[in-house]
Formats: structure tokens, sequence, C-alpha cells
């Protein structure tokens, strides 16, 4: 971890920055080191709280919601959000199956995630601008306009948390440390062979 950004707590923190880190301690009966970041801040924690709790009163289900924030952390290569929501994806009642297809950023098992995993993504990837067919793929899966703009809430969401990861490497918890991650990489093998010489 980056020793510019201190790991702050309610004693330490800013004075703006303490009900936030106090009200997501009696909430999650912890303070996550990423909060204890974002005290740095006191505006990035108040905003990252507020939206996490609007999100959760968004028309998405828990599991969708966990959709949208794992795609956006697989996507971001977030070595300190994945083992997280992977914790909370299992809480919210998400299949093995889908929560390991998300970590290695695979197509997901259950038709309709997929089709909410492939439009956040792809609303990542063109920052925005995505296909008419891809909103209507989205929109053909039994979703919204309105939860298309839900998914953007979402990511937005993320951009903050994966950015302060990024910014300052964040430590991961031990809360969560059995979901630990690295981003899967195709290994590519060297096809090239030395010349041959004579003997």
């Amino acid at each position: 971890m980056s020793e510019v950004f201190a790991l702050h707590d309610e004693t330490t923190a800013p004075e703006p920055a303490r009900p936030a880190l106090a009200a997501t301690r009696r909430s999650f009966g912890m303070i996550p080191n990423l909060e204890r970041v974002m005290a740095n801040a006191p505006a990035l924690l108040t905003a990252y709280s507020s939206l996490w709790e609007l999100f959760d009163t968004t028309s998405l289900s828990p599991v969708e919601r966990q959709v949208v924030y794992q795609t956006a952390n697989f996507e971001n290569d977030c070595t300190y959000c994945v083992p997280w929501h992977s914790y909370l994806a299992k809480q919210a009642g998400m299949s093995v199956a889908d929560s390991e297809a998300l970590r290695a950023g695979r197509p997901l098992e259950t038709p309709r995630l997929e089709a909410l995993r492939s439009f956040a993504r792809q609303l990542i990837h063109n920052r925005g601008k995505v296909s008419e067919s891809d909103l209507e793929a989205f929109l053909d899966a039994g979703y919204s306009a309105e939860q298309a703009l839900e998914v953007v809430l979402g990511l937005a969401i993320k951009v903050m948390s994966n950015y302060t990861n990024a910014l300052a490497g964040t430590p991961l918890d031990a809360a969560v440390t059995e979901f630990a991650w690295r981003k899967p990489t195709i290994a590519m093998r060297s096809t090239a062979t030395e010349p041959e010489t004579d003997s």
C-alpha cells in the first residue's frame, strides 16, 4: 500500500468522514480497508457510501447488483474488490457457477444474468456508447430502460472503489482472504526456435 494514504478509523479520520465510518461499522460489523482509505477524502467516502445505499434501492435484485459490481471489478482488474464481491455474491445467493464465471471473466450459466453482465461489460468497454443491438439484447432479456440506467449507477460506484484501490494499493481485509484473486491471463507459448548451427 502507498504510504501516502492512511488507513483511518473513527478516531483518526478527518472529522467529516467519521459519521460515514461509524455508520459502516454499525451496518457491516467492521470498517473495510477501502472505506479507511476513502476517509482521507471525506467527500469521496460520503459519496461512495450514499451511492452504495441508493444502488440497494434499485429494481435490480441483490444477485443482479453483484453481477454489475463484479463485472466492473473484473474489467478494472481490482484485486481488492473481486474478493469482497465474491463474498457478497455468496451472501446474496448467487450460484457458485455464476460467481466463478464472474471471477474468470466468462459468460454466466444463467441467461438473464449473462445478458446483464454483457451489457455492463459493453458499457465499460465503450464508455457508455453501446450499440443499438447491445441495448436490444439487454431489453430482450427482460430488463427495462430504468434498469439500463441503474446499471450506470452501479458502474459509477465501482469507478470510485476500483480507482481508489488502484491508486492506494489497498490491502485486502482478513475477512475475505479466502477469496483472494488475480486476473486470469492467457499463457502465450513462444513458437520461436533457435536457429540450427553446424557442429
